[in-house]
């Protein structure tokens, strides 16, 4: 199946913030935008309502994607805009397109008066499925950072564990500052000593060996990258205390926020993890998950 950039398209203004920062991702990586639209059939009952019958509705949901295409070709006449319709359960639906997106792009409101998204059923039913990367994008508040075309100034942001650096996440986070010509934040958050969590006196001499000891853990985790890319800058943040509190204070500043998730095909099923969870809910940039083993 050809690439292209995807996005889950239901005539909210979420999915029209999200499917005009995808047309714009588009656009960078050179690739088609696909716009996809679930129908869901109507229930029974309602279908028998002359005014709310399966025809009306399927009138309204296929008017969606059309009218969103004028406009997406309009604003941005070099990307090559196409249309698809799949009847089904939405969730389902795009966790399947997500299959050939580079990546896939749904939309998120924004919390009223304060920083952060208000992320859906089927969005995070998505997130947490889904087998390639994720980009959830916010309809309210500072859109500035939607825009992956500028401002140049505003870096990418990774969030890394150096416990176990995956090759398939920091390679995205260092695609997308490259595709933005910006640089890479990469934050690692590291727990505090023993002595904070229990009262006792801290151990300045502790405390620095700790942080030079996850400094350099950062410097050797990004070393082949650093090498590989010799002219993006890259900034290392190696900080004590809750990687999601850090990751969504950079978000402020951020042009994309990039966390992973692991792919769990277990029996209990799938799930996000605590920092990418609470990175999706709070921060204030667009959030790119990237699934990973």
């Amino acid at each position: 199946m050809p690439r292209t950039v995807t996005v889950g398209l239901d005539g909210s203004s979420e999915s029209r913030a999200a499917a005009d920062w995808a047309a714009r991702e588009a656009k960078l990586r050179g690739l088609p935008l696909k716009l996809v639209n679930v129908w869901e059939p109507v229930p029974e009952p309602i279908a028998q309502a002359p005014l709310l019958g399966p025809e009306t509705h399927q009138h309204w949901s296929e008017r969606i994607p059309r009218e969103a295409a004028e406009e997406l070709r309009a604003a941005h006449p070099e990307v090559d805009v196409l249309i698809e319709q799949v009847t089904g359960r939405p969730a389902e639906v795009l966790t399947d397109a997500a299959k050939d997106a580079e990546p896939l792009v749904l939309g998120s409101r924004g919390l009223s008066g304060v920083g952060g998204f208000i992320v859906g059923s089927v969005g995070l039913a998505v997130v947490a499925h889904a087998e390639r990367p994720v980009v959830l994008v916010r309809a309210e508040g500072d859109t500035s950072g939607t825009d992956p075309d500028v401002p140049p100034s505003r870096p990418v942001v990774l969030g890394l564990d150096t416990r176990a650096p995956d090759d398939t996440l920091i390679g995205f986070a260092f695609e997308a500052a490259l595709l933005r010509g910006t640089s890479l934040r990469v934050v690692h958050g590291w727990d505090a000593p023993p002595y904070i969590v229990h009262g006792m006196a801290p151990d300045f001499e502790l405390n620095a060996q700790i942080a030079a000891e996850q400094g350099a853990a950062l410097t050797e985790a990004l070393g082949p990258w650093k090498r590989k890319f010799p002219d993006l800058r890259i900034v290392e943040d190696s900080l004590s205390g809750k990687a999601a509190d850090h990751l969504v204070d950079a978000s402020s500043e951020a042009s994309l926020v990039v966390v992973g998730r692991r792919i769990r095909r277990a029996a209990l099923g799938a799930h996000i993890g605590p920092v990418t969870h609470a990175v999706v809910h709070h921060a204030t940039a667009p959030v790119a998950v990237v699934p990973h083993d």
